[in-house]
């Protein structure tokens, strides 16, 4: 499965971003989709979470109530549509696809395939 993430660029505080992610090359409905997030210095954080139907989201603290994820199976997108937008959001942001993992338990370590990242950035 080949992953394209696209839509980061620079926002204000207070402002809103969605990124998209692109699959291709596998059974998308098949897979578990997350977007995780790595600020310089930091390590890689899980932030959200969707089902194989996209009936089920999890997300992070920090997040929650922030952003939304979602998934279109019949055009093989997931979504992260991201409000409220702080400078401590900023991080490259990377979707990813596991197969055999339930999604309140998705972690990094165990994802199956990452797209490249797409830097967000948002000032203050």
């Amino acid at each position: 499965v080949q992953l394209q993430a696209f839509g980061g660029g620079v926002v204000q505080a207070g402002g809103s971003l969605r990124l998209s992610c692109a699959a291709s090359g596998g059974t998308f409905g098949a897979y578990v989709m997350a977007w995780f997030r790595q600020a310089p210095g930091k390590e890689r954080e899980f932030i959200t979470s969707i089902s194989r139907s996209g009936g089920n989201s999890y997300y992070s603290h920090p997040v929650k109530g922030r952003f939304t994820i979602s998934r279109d199976n019949a055009k093989n997108t997931v979504s992260l549509q991201m409000g409220s937008l702080e400078p401590e959001d900023t991080a490259v942001y990377y979707c990813a696809a596991v197969l055999n993992v339930a999604p309140q338990w998705v972690q990094a370590a165990g994802m199956d395939y990452w797209g490249k990242g797409t830097q967000v950035t948002v000032s203050s």
